[in-house]
């Protein structure tokens, strides 16, 4: 891949996925486009420069997806950044279940990715909720940039081991299927509704607002100023009262949106 061919592509990736690709991700761009390229066993692209050619004139966004799909990272694990989900549980979801008189919470996970992040949430509102009376409707958005990402979280099925990192409590939420996989029952699965969506979008289609929003180790892709609009638009969609939670090593600039801040990488529209 050449420098000027490296540029065309960094600049696609910025304009449309929100990503930066600095020059020290030239060789990661190229091994996954070769990667990408090789599984087509196609002789439609045969170079980057002629999938680049062909994602100019493209209209239908199969490039489009193709491209999202071999540069997303997709590393996640259930209960990561553990501390968040503590939190969730202990303070946020009390707090809800005292305001909400209409028995409807809205939390949105906004860079779902493989669907672990999804599923631990699901089964925290499954403990939490189990104990309340009245009826309660908890199903989440759940939203990535990849399709393939997204056909993996549909499935629900993880390792053995991923599973039996989980509280003991959790376990019975898995069942061992065909495969010798671990798949999601489906009173967790049905609690989460999963969505193709671009964080980059002009415009988010949502016509009622969240109570919850988690968007975790996406915004590092990104820069400033696009962080920026990005966190604007999940301030406008909380509820007052709402929570953002975003990554451990990323911040919502208060100087931008008045945010009020909560503890590391937690934050509030009061």
């Amino acid at each position: 891949m050449t420098n000027k061919e490296f540029e065309a592509y960094a600049g696609y990736v910025r304009i449309h996925f929100g990503i930066q690709l600095s020059q020290e991700k030239k060789t990661l761009l190229e091994t996954r486009l070769y990667r990408m390229l090789s599984e087509l066993h196609s002789e439609e692209f045969q170079s980057a420069q002629e999938f680049y050619e062909y994602l100019m004139r493209d209209r239908s966004g199969r490039g489009r997806e193709m491209l999202a799909n071999a540069i997303t990272t997709n590393h996640t694990f259930f209960m990561r950044e553990a501390d968040h989900f503590k939190y969730y549980a202990d303070i946020v979801l009390p707090w809800w279940a005292q305001q909400l008189h209409n028995g409807d919470l809205r939390t949105w996970c906004a860079a779902c990715s493989t669907g672990e992040e999804a599923y631990t949430l699901a089964m925290i509102h499954q403990a939490f909720f189990s104990l309340k009376s009245g009826s309660w409707d908890t199903t989440m958005l759940a939203t990535d940039l990849s399709q393939a990402a997204l056909a993996a979280a549909k499935a629900g099925i993880y390792d053995e081991a991923a599973v039996r990192s989980l509280p003991k409590s959790w376990q019975c939420n898995f069942q061992k299927n065909e495969t010798g996989g671990m798949r999601v029952v489906d009173r967790i699965s049905s609690q989460v509704i999963f969505r193709r969506f671009n964080l980059m979008s002009e415009m988010f289609p949502f016509r009622r607002r969240f109570h919850t929003i988690f968007c975790r180790n996406v915004m590092i892709y990104f820069d400033q100023p696009t962080r920026n609009t990005l966190i604007k638009k999940f301030y406008d969609l909380l509820e007052p009262g709402g929570y953002l939670f975003v990554g451990h090593s990323e911040v919502a600039d208060r100087q931008v949106v008045p945010f009020s801040y909560v503890m590391p990488s937690v934050y509030r529209r009061m």
